[in-house]
């Protein structure tokens, strides 16, 4: 009876050491998780300030403005319009934001469209993420692409 217990006690204790192995994992994939979300929801906020931008062909009104190259903010009449934010405030530290706008009327186009009455923007958030062993060597970006019509 006594050498069923101690059996029945080995199993348990070698069933919870392995359970309580995995608890700095699963720590660090809750974490990504809700760092993966914020970057979405930073992207997504980005988008919508983008989509809201007045760009018009009468009267003539461009507050979105094109990227001059794949690595440079937009800019309209010179004035950068969407800049990028290295370091985003309070509790999104953590993150930095990029807006790029292509005009859909230059070649290459934008895919399959090409169409001066359309843009594509693209708004990228960096973050740092979270392992089991700390923060990780290289930044993880969240990437949101959407066309936008001039009015």
């Amino acid at each position: 009876m006594l050498a069923e217990v101690l059996a029945a006690v080995a199993v348990v204790a070698i069933g919870l050491a392995a359970l309580a192995s995995a608890i700095p994992v699963t720590g660090a994939a809750v974490s990504e998780g809700a760092k993966l979300s914020t970057a979405a929801f930073l992207a997504s906020a980005r988008l919508a300030e983008v989509r809201v931008a007045s760009w018009t062909a009468a009267p003539p009104v461009d507050r979105l403005g094109v990227s001059g190259a794949p690595l440079s903010p937009p800019e309209s009449d010179g004035t950068t319009t969407f800049s990028d934010e290295a370091v985003l405030p309070g509790p999104y530290g953590g993150y930095s934001r990029q807006v790029r706008i292509v005009d859909c009327g230059l070649p290459p186009g934008c895919g399959a469209i090409t169409s001066g009455r359309l843009r594509r923007v693209t708004v990228t958030v960096a973050y740092r993420p979270v392992t089991a062993g700390g923060l990780a060597p290289l930044d993880k970006t969240v990437s949101v692409t959407t066309l936008v019509a001039q009015r």
